[in-house]
């Protein structure tokens, strides 16, 4: 099969990791618990997140489609990505799903789990049919948040599978998978067989892909390898590579579907798929597992790390129609880049429509804009993410919606949907409404004050 052009694009749930670092000589005098001295704090990407940065290591444009909270978790998580990889983060969650573990010299004494009760919100049947517009192959990455049990998501990946290659990772607390998947790759506890028990393990795989509709199913074996088997095709075990005492096996299958994932969107056919995939998790464990994609975490007064924004490019070959953001953007900040950015990633042109001059003083009072229109206007195109700037003289922006008519339009996550005054005229034109996570700490108001006042440390500005 030829190889596709369009981005991997991985859907699930995404989490940020984070270890708490520290040595331990002596333990609690009151309870069998270690005190930590020296704690650091690290992050990295888990779940759907760390799918999509090893689909990136193969070379993959990568689109990562999962629900996060409005909180800086959401912002930490964008950040961990990097390059190559687009998030698109439906604010469907009060919180982004954490896990945290705390670790005493290299070994896990406690985890503190937070925001994994599972998705809130319902997500949007044509924002989620957008983001897989253009697919070269599909990750399923399910950790069992509910995400993918949601109609609206089941529904447009069917509607992918049936024109590119889908890859379903499932999770014993996750939904089915969908049928028509090209490939399912449960671990050996998931799939109820021991790792050394080669033959059982094809004879288990073909039952499983008989049982979902898969056109095949890779039973992952550990340090044994993988069996694969379709409902109808005897399939074969692929021997594993030796691991040398390996410290971090976390992630393993994670990287095993994702390279699954890169090979399919590539071309190629399940079983040399298959192989890659063996010969990737066994080089992922090699290098430290999850543990090598960890990063100090920025700690107070550390400079803030730029969330990941994808280039028009990127969002061109999606082919996502016109997305439209508004606001006054009167001293431009981080926050509102991260906005622009994240808005830009829904589609294919990005509108903004810009309060005027006597717009701004009608909201924010005297003294505003500090900025001019038309200065606010020529900074806000000159961003490789803007197409396209309209200044609106009213109050609100309905009228220049009602004549732009965007296929989504973004605020932040500072707004309920609901309570937007442009959301009736969205939805009754066919367009949709978003909320995205801001960048915690930015506000023009903060900042002007502070550049009218004084400083941070209350010096006067010079």
């Amino acid at each position: 099969m030829s190889p596709a052009t369009g981005p991997v694009v991985v859907v699930g749930d995404a989490l940020l990791d984070v270890d708490l670092r520290g040595s331990s000589g002596r333990d609690c005098p009151d309870a069998p618990a270690p005190v930590l001295e020296g704690v650091s704090a690290w992050h990295r990407p888990g779940g759907a997140a760390l799918a999509a940065t090893r689909v990136r290591d193969h070379g993959r444009d990568v689109v990562l489609l999962t629900p996060v909270g409005r909180d800086a978790a959401a912002d930490d998580l964008a950040a961990l990505l990097g390059d190559g990889v687009t998030l698109l983060g439906l604010p469907l969650m009060e919180r982004t799903p954490t896990k945290t573990r705390v670790r005493a010299d290299g070994r896990t004494v406690a985890r503190i789990d937070e925001g994994c009760d599972g998705v809130e919100g319902v997500a949007s049947a044509r924002v989620v049919a957008r983001a897989l517009e253009g697919a070269s192959a599909v990750l399923v990455a399910d950790y069992g948040h509910g995400f993918t049990r949601q109609g609206a998501v089941r529904a447009a990946l069917a509607a992918c599978a049936e024109r590119v290659p889908l890859v379903w990772d499932p999770h014993p607390r996750g939904a089915e998978p969908l049928a028509g998947s090209r490939l399912v790759t449960p671990n050996a506890a998931e799939a109820g067989v021991a790792e050394a028990a080669g033959g059982d393990a094809l004879g288990r795989a073909a039952e499983l892909a008989r049982r979902w509709g898969a056109r095949a199913v890779a039973v992952t074996l550990g340090e044994h390898g993988a069996a694969w088997a379709g409902g109808d095709v005897s399939g074969a075990l692929v021997p594993g590579e030796p691991v040398r005492a390996p410290s971090d096996t976390c992630g393993a299958g994670d990287a095993f579907a994702a390279a699954c994932a890169a090979a399919l969107a590539a071309g190629a056919g399940t079983g040399d798929a298959v192989r890659e995939a063996v010969l990737a998790a066994s080089a992922f464990v090699t290098g430290g597992g999850a543990s090598s994609c960890a990063v100090p975490a920025a700690g107070p007064g550390a400079p803030l790390r730029e969330s990941t924004a994808p280039g028009p490019g990127t969002a061109h070959r999606r082919g996502g129609g016109v997305v439209a953001t508004g606001g006054c953007f009167d001293v431009l900040h981080a926050g509102h880049i991260d906005l622009l950015h994240r808005a830009r990633a829904l589609g294919d042109r990005l509108v903004v429509l810009l309060n005027s001059d006597s717009s701004v003083r009608r909201l924010k009072g005297a003294g505003r804009p500090v900025v001019g229109e038309r200065d606010r206007a020529r900074v806000l195109s000159a961003l490789d993410c803007v197409d396209e700037v309209v200044v609106f003289s009213e109050s609100t922006p309905l009228r220049a919606l009602e004549r732009l008519r965007p296929d989504t339009w973004v605020k932040g996550g500072d707004y309920e949907v609901e309570d937007l005054p442009e959301t009736p005229l969205v939805r009754s034109l066919g367009g949709e409404v978003v909320t995205v996570p801001l960048v915690p700490g930015h506000s023009t108001t903060e900042l002007i004050t502070r550049i009218r006042g004084g400083g941070r440390d209350g010096a006067a500005v010079r």
